[in-house]
């Protein structure tokens, strides 16, 4: 069997950061792990090809050469599915999909050859065993969990690692919270599914042995939700692997706000090498908290527990949500200042949508609130429900958070005020590679020479080198990256 496996486009994110990325030659943040897992999980004799389209292009030979076409995705990219789908059926190859987006919409993809849906550990193996049969089906699904003891590590050897901007890896899949927005207990479910300290090691011995020096992203929805085993098996391992190979990963992730409540498990997680997490902090508002079952976020200090993550050693980013029921008018004040105040210099601010099959889209239907036709998967200025705020108030106002947080002034006096923040006793290192100067001098030129309000980056480019020296590339990688928010978002409101 020739097998080729395809990852759609992701349109422009926040987290794309495509706009700086232009200037480099990487052409995308992270590989498609799960594809890279279901490329392990094949027969090891059959031909194994990755394209993925974010940074390099579908030929026509690369479908003349397949059998099978393998795609997965997720509901940002169904632009470019529909593109992909189209393609192969014009090829006359035959398609297996699967991930994220077939799993949840399944019903509007039944023009696939199979559809292999939910966790592929448990349906993909029936589906080869069929296939070796010559009675494949149509559609997989299970209502099952997979034991993460049996996910198989990716298969690193079919991608091009230096075309991206960092790796990635899976510790667990599932979140013991149940936020009312949130689509990942329809996929993963709420009890927390973890991998052995063994399988997280060789896993890093897998990307350090194919080359890979730099960020490594834990692509968990949580991290912390088994703090037990974290703090006593897989922690102590990474810190122990790092020392041995000479810290060669520093680790990004995502984590819930409580991270702040434990004092040992920052310390043990900057210790291993994780120096930035995001959290989604969605709103000051306590109401709206109440509203959309955040309770890990509700009755306390939001602004304290991110100081003490960020006086921890950990830059913390973060994901801010506008249009609850129980927001008022006040809400873009009352937003403003609490992401002025916090030093979150990344924050991700989007308009509330319901996931399919989230419980807010559940809600959202028995209250006949929903609007056929939108399917706003990202920050592109929509709802896919009738807010109760007055439309037009609830655009403008959103409009109005995004100027004045990214706005030269206040995105740099963010930086100052995490700077002062900011706390580490780990050493720092950074893995440049020549590209990475390249990008740097482009981007400064940019900022501050073409850019208008440029003194804006030159006073922190001195403020830094007098005030925090040791932390001078941390704050011109987040003036760079301010760089691609403000392009991001004058493309999506303007």
């Amino acid at each position: 069997m020739k097998i080729l496996l395809v990852y759609p486009e992701v349109p422009d994110t926040f987290w794309g950061f495509r706009h700086i990325l232009k200037f480099s030659k990487v052409r995308a943040t992270q590989p498609p792990l799960g594809l890279l897992t279901v490329a392990a999980m094949l027969p090891q004799e059959w031909d194994k090809k990755l394209v993925d389209i974010n940074v390099s292009k579908l030929k026509d030979e690369d479908l003349e050469w397949a059998d099978y076409v393998f795609i997965s995705a997720m509901a940002i990219q169904r632009k470019s599915v529909e593109e992909v789908i189209d393609r192969c059926m014009l090829a006359g190859v035959k398609i297996v999909a699967g991930g994220p987006l077939f799993s949840t919409e399944s019903e509007r993809y039944m023009e696939c050859d199979h559809l292999v849906l939910n966790e592929a550990e448990i349906t993909l193996p029936q589906f080869l065993a069929d296939l070796e049969k010559g009675t494949p089906r149509h559609v997989y699904t299970s209502d099952e969990f997979v034991d993460m003891a049996e996910t198989p590590a990716p298969l690193w050897s079919i991608v091009e690692m230096d075309r991206y901007v960092l790796m990635n890896i899976q510790y667990s899949r599932g979140c013991p919270f149940d936020c009312e927005f949130c689509s990942i207990p329809v996929l993963y479910g709420e009890r927390v599914r973890t991998k052995s300290a063994d399988q997280i090691i060789s896993e890093l011995e897998l990307i350090y042995a194919n080359g890979w020096r730099g960020s490594v992203f834990f692509v968990d929805d949580n991290l912390i939700g088994n703090k037990k085993q974290l703090k006593k098996e897989i922690l102590p391992a990474i810190i122990e692997w790092q020392e041995r190979r000479g810290r060669p990963f520093a680790f990004q992730t995502e984590t819930s706000i409580n991270l702040a409540d434990d004092q040992k498990l920052m310390d043990l997680m900057v210790e291993a090498g994780f120096n930035s997490v995001f959290i989604g902090i969605e709103t000051p508002n306590e109401e709206s908290l109440a509203e959309c079952n955040k309770v890990q976020n509700k009755n306390r200090d939001m602004l304290e527990s991110i100081k003490l993550i960020q006086s921890s050693g950990m830059l913390v980013s973060a994901g801010f949500i506008i249009g609850f029921d129980n927001d008022t008018p006040t809400i873009f004040e009352r937003m403003t200042d609490f992401i002025s105040q916090s030093g979150v210099v990344s924050a991700m601010v989007g308009l509330l949508n319901a996931p399919m099959h989230s419980r807010l889209h559940v809600r959202m239907q028995k209250e006949g609130r929903m609007i056929d036709g939108i399917h706003s998967d990202h920050m592109d200025y929509t709802m896919n429900f009738k807010p109760k705020m007055d439309l037009d108030t609830l655009l403008k106002g959103y409009k109005g958070v995004i100027r004045d947080i990214y706005s030269l002034g206040p995105y740099y006096e963010r930086i100052r005020k995490f700077m002062n923040n900011y706390r580490t006793k780990t050493v720092i290192r950074y893995h440049l590679k020549w590209w990475h100067i390249v990008a740097i001098f482009k981007s400064f030129f940019v900022l501050g020479f073409r850019e208008k309000g440029k003194s804006h980056f030159w006073k922190l480019f001195f403020w830094t080198l007098t005030r925090h020296p040791r932390l001078f590339p941390m704050a011109m990688t987040l003036a760079i990256y301010g760089l691609h928010y403000r392009k991001f978002y004058h493309s999506v409101l303007s």
